[in-house]
């Protein structure tokens, strides 16, 4: 049996070779040249941090081609392990949706720094090109998803997950529309109200919130739809789902989904009310407010109601004389 981090490693190397060889097999059909995107990429990279890559010529050309081969690899192998973490999370999907989803992460973590860094636009992209992009990614996808359901963990394999129920996924909404309006409650919701997670856990998460509660009031504060800040709203939805289904021995694909799902809606409908509170109260006013609403809707879906007891009382009756 392997654990979390030995499952990601080898999912992420079987899924690279996956994604290389359909990418030679690509080039090989087609007569294309190689993409140098990668080599392009590190350009990019380097000159960001202000380090030249050493050489001229041939020998210069060598390092740019293996350092873009080598980011590839990094890449991979740490979106196994994020792969492998998610399903010991309980986040179970069937093999045609893990196979789409892990290969647009894959691609998205090609394609994004290289958007970012100008040295490509993807916009501007081909048909060709993007079917040249999406079909080693899918490989990819597709191999990181056959390797982290075939090899279950010893825990996985001791703890079984059910079908999330149809409250489970509405609680999970409503924790991840509190997410959006204060992030620190995705994972501190459940946290704190979990009965096994210890006073240092607790603390930590009681930290967490007062100090984003705070620093919302403050001046210069980006907002929550930015791409800087927005991503990690929807990643805090996402964990505080599963750690709500985790909690119900559920799979946590739904739920998570319906975080990450809230907490855009969210974010988006927090900064709403902030602009339209803000026409005839003051912006402290509005955010108290919103604070307030995003604990309730953290404790309404963290604190659910107690079901009824259905055991039986027996009524002793003495014996006839």
């Amino acid at each position: 049996m392997t654990g979390t981090f030995t499952r990601g490693l080898l999912a992420g190397a079987a899924g690279t070779t996956a994604l290389n060889a359909a990418s030679w097999l690509d080039m090989a059909v087609r007569g294309r040249s190689a993409s140098d995107l990668p080599a392009r990429t590190t350009d990019a990279l380097a000159d960001a941090a202000g380090w030249s890559i050493p050489g001229r010529g041939s020998e210069r050309e060598s390092r740019r081609t293996a350092l873009g081969a080598l980011t590839g690899i990094a890449n991979g192998l740490a979106l196994g392990v994020v792969s492998s973490a998610v399903r010991s999370a309980g986040v179970r999907l069937s093999f045609p949706v893990g196979t789409v989803v892990k290969g647009a992460a894959s691609s998205a973590a090609t394609n994004l720094p290289v958007a970012a860094l100008g040295v490509s636009d993807p916009r501007s992209w081909s048909r060709q090109d993007w079917l040249s992009d999406a079909l080693p990614h899918l490989a990819y996808g597709a191999t990181v998803q056959a390797v982290v359901s075939g090899l279950p963990t010893p825990r996985e394999r001791a703890l079984p997950r059910q079908k999330a129920r149809a409250g489970l996924v509405g609680r999970s909404l409503l924790l991840g529309v509190a997410a959006g309006g204060r992030s620190s409650l995705g994972v501190a919701g459940p946290t704190l109200t979990a009965q096994d997670t210890g006073v240092v856990k607790k603390l930590a998460s009681l930290a967490a919130v007062a100090g984003e509660v705070y620093g919302d009031k403050q001046p210069g504060v980006p907002a929550r739809t930015s791409p800087q800040v927005l991503p990690g709203r929807l990643v805090s939805g996402a964990g505080g789902g599963a750690l709500l289904a985790r909690r119900a021995g559920a799979n946590a694909a739904l739920p998570s989904t319906a975080g990450a799902l809230g907490a855009l809606a969210g974010s988006y409908g927090g900064l709403a009310w902030r602009r339209w509170a803000g026409s005839f109260m003051p912006d402290w006013q509005a955010a108290v407010v919103e604070d307030a609403a995003a604990v309730l809707l953290s404790l309404t879906a963290c604190l659910p109601g107690r079901r009824r007891s259905t055991r039986v009382t027996r009524v002793y009756h003495p014996p006839r004389a």
